[in-house]
């Protein structure tokens, strides 16, 4: 044998399984979220929340004061105003109950 049936022999029994299997385990462990990510969106989810609700409390506050303010967000009390966050909390709730 020479040199090169031998190279090309071993390129295809052992490179090329090699490259795609290491990038096959490099794709898989992408594409998880850890339990700190998980912790981190959950901590960002409740800091929105929070200031959603600061927002339409300092929103209301200068409305009664001032009758002639129109304030640039929606109002709290519209449905479209808190649709996002209520997207999020019901896909929280199914997270929660298919971990359990």
């Amino acid at each position: 044998m020479d040199f090169e049936s031998v190279l090309a022999i071993f390129g295809i029994f052992i490179f090329l399984p090699w490259i795609i299997l290491h990038y096959i385990t490099k794709w898989k462990t992408a594409a998880t979220i850890t339990t700190d990510d998980e912790v981190l969106l959950d901590e960002l989810y409740s800091l929105a929340k929070r200031l959603d609700e600061r927002m339409d409390t300092v929103e209301r506050l200068v409305a009664s004061d001032n009758p002639d303010f129109q304030p640039k967000r929606l109002i709290a009390e519209h449905e479209r105003d808190n649709q996002q966050l209520r997207e999020l909390e019901s896909l929280m709730a199914e997270k929660k109950g298919a971990s359990k």
